[in-house]
């Protein structure tokens, strides 16, 4: 099953990164998934396989209906 992701969507990680953080935002997407994280700001490019392994939860954020 292929996670199906957005721009802007935030993600909720089983491992915590350097900076004590958890969530990161989606930037880019693609075979290689785009994320910043939200404390720190450091960006990350992570291969779809990878990811879809690693995500504890997606948030969704409010999409404009137009």
């Amino acid at each position: 099953m292929v996670l199906e992701l957005h721009l802007g969507d935030e993600l909720l990680l089983k491992r915590t990164h350097p900076c004590g953080n958890d969530r990161w935002s989606v930037e880019r997407l693609g075979a290689d998934i785009g994320m910043r994280c939200t404390k720190c700001g450091r960006t990350v490019m992570v291969p779809r396989s990878h990811l879809e392994r690693r995500v504890r939860q997606v948030v969704r954020q409010p999409r404009n209906p137009c």
